[in-house]
């Protein structure tokens, strides 16, 4: 199965707003991309990302620094609850440790 049937019926039930925005994460190769977009408006409200960052570490651990600086930056934006978009990752790894420390820093989804 192609990995982006996966990801449109993931995000078929997922609509984020102003009070719940979607928390939409994208994992490649190389980089971890995270962001808080109101899909009403069509904005993004915060966004983090390792690219021109100088993160060390395994990957996971990358995974987890961006997920704590999204956390930062939903508290900094009075955002306490969002909707998690997955995308056509499976939820495990990575995309696990980006949770996990987003929950740390009081994001609720």
């Amino acid at each position: 199965m192609n990995k982006f049937y996966r990801a449109k019926r993931t995000r078929a039930n997922i609509h984020g707003t102003a009070e719940r925005p979607r928390l939409s994460v994208n994992i490649s190769n190389n980089h971890i991309i995270a962001q808080l977009i109101d899909d009403d408006k069509q904005i993004t409200l915060a966004y983090a990302s390792t690219v021109g960052t100088k993160l060390t570490g395994t990957k996971t651990e990358k995974a987890a620094a961006i997920g704590k600086i999204i956390g930062e930056k939903a508290k900094k934006a009075k955002i306490t609850k969002a909707v998690f978009d997955r995308g056509a990752k499976l939820y495990a790894g990575r995309m696990s440790a980006l949770a996990d420390a987003a929950r740390k820093e009081g994001l609720e989804f």
